[in-house]
């Protein structure tokens, strides 16, 4: 006899030898379950084909067709990812809603022999534990807030205590964004982050791997990084807590900053086009100048001219009004590993993990 299939609403509580998305490849690429991988019963052009069709036609006849493609693609899938796997295989499957595609595939995978397990809800039922979760759990943390003007290395900072096993919440590399208007990392002449969605899984996530009993270190920011945005929750527990500050020569951080942005060093075109954002703020006349600099090659002068109109003025703004104070200032000559060290023996003295 066959194993019944199992439903849950907690997915979270259980392992899995595979967790399984079936929805569509746009559905999983906006957001997904950590570690789910995608076998779409129906993919996009599928998807929309079916809808259309149940829409402008005849629920029956789109049901009929649907049914034909859900096969057709269950069986590409079973005779090739699920050819391996031995008796002992348990999935967890879901799709939106927790319906017929997630229930088409934990039919067949069932009548195979294998103990399948569907969330109840689907993958809403997942986005409303995402949200829930973010909500509460950045108030159980106690944070650290590095700052310091553009230029002053905090993400690189950041990584180094990290480094030394403290607790890290780098929300630049969860964004895939700097943090600035440069700040977008380049794929091909497009600048690429996670969805909204994906962004707040990605930060569950990490937040899910801390101990609260130490401190967590974060750069600060602003409550959008690019496109994406931190959950009221969080952004609240950042304005409260204590900062430290970094120093360092005006010449040191245009040197570390063109160490860090040769992508654009090496598209002026795309750089120009991201400068230009700033006519409004800065006026024509200093666009100008700052293009006469990237189409002269000089690329010190501009990035310290960029520091002194633009950056510095807004960063000292921002941290006036978001951030507490600073209950330290540490000075550093440099980005030497001499430095780094010394700063990071003054930050984390005697840190040992208990985690």
């Amino acid at each position: 006899m066959s194993p019944l299939v199992t439903y849950t609403r907690q997915p979270w509580a259980e392992n899995y030898s595979e967790i399984i998305d079936v929805r569509s490849p746009s559905e999983f690429i906006e957001d997904h379950i950590p570690g789910a991988i995608n076998l779409p019963v129906l993919n996009d052009a599928e998807r929309a084909e079916v809808g259309t069709i149940y829409k402008q036609v005849c629920p029956f006849t789109a049901r009929k067709i649907g049914a034909a493609l859900v096969s057709r693609n269950i069986y590409q899938h079973l005779s090739q990812h699920f050819a391996a796997k031995d008796k002992d295989y348990r999935p967890l499957i879901y799709c939106w809603r927790g319906g017929q595609r997630s229930g088409s595939m934990a039919l067949v995978l069932t009548q195979i022999g294998w103990r399948v397990t569907v969330i109840d809800g689907g993958y809403k039922t997942y986005r409303a534990y995402v949200r829930q979760q973010l909500e509460n759990l950045p108030e159980k943390f106690t944070y650290r807030m590095l700052c310091g003007l553009t230029g002053s290395g905090k993400t690189y900072i950041l990584d180094k205590i990290g480094q030394r096993d403290a607790q890290v919440l780098d929300l630049e590399s969860l964004a895939n964004h700097r943090g600035s208007l440069l700040g977008g990392e380049l794929q091909g002449n497009l600048s690429y982050q996670p969805s909204q969605k994906y962004f707040e899984t990605l930060l569950l996530q990490k937040l899910q791997s801390f101990a609260p009993h130490q401190p967590v270190w974060i750069e600060s920011e602003s409550s959008k990084i690019g496109r994406v945005y931190l959950p009221q929750s969080l952004w609240n527990k950042m304005r409260q807590a204590s900062c430290v500050e970094i120093q360092l020569p005006i010449a040191a951080r245009v040197q570390f900053l063109l160490q860090e942005y040769t992508h654009l060093v090496a598209h002026p075109d795309i750089l120009k086009q991201k400068l230009e954002k700033l006519k409004y703020r800065c006026g024509w006349e200093k666009l100008s100048q700052w293009y006469q600099f990237i189409d002269t090659g000089a690329w010190e002068t501009l990035v310290q001219d960029l520091l002194d109109c633009y950056y510095d003025p807004i960063y000292k703004r921002s941290i006036k009004s978001y951030f507490n104070k600073a209950e330290r200032v540490l000075h550093i000559s440099d980005f030497s590993d001499s430095s780094i060290d010394a700063l990071l023996d003054s930050l984390l003295p005697n840190y040992v993990s208990l985690k």
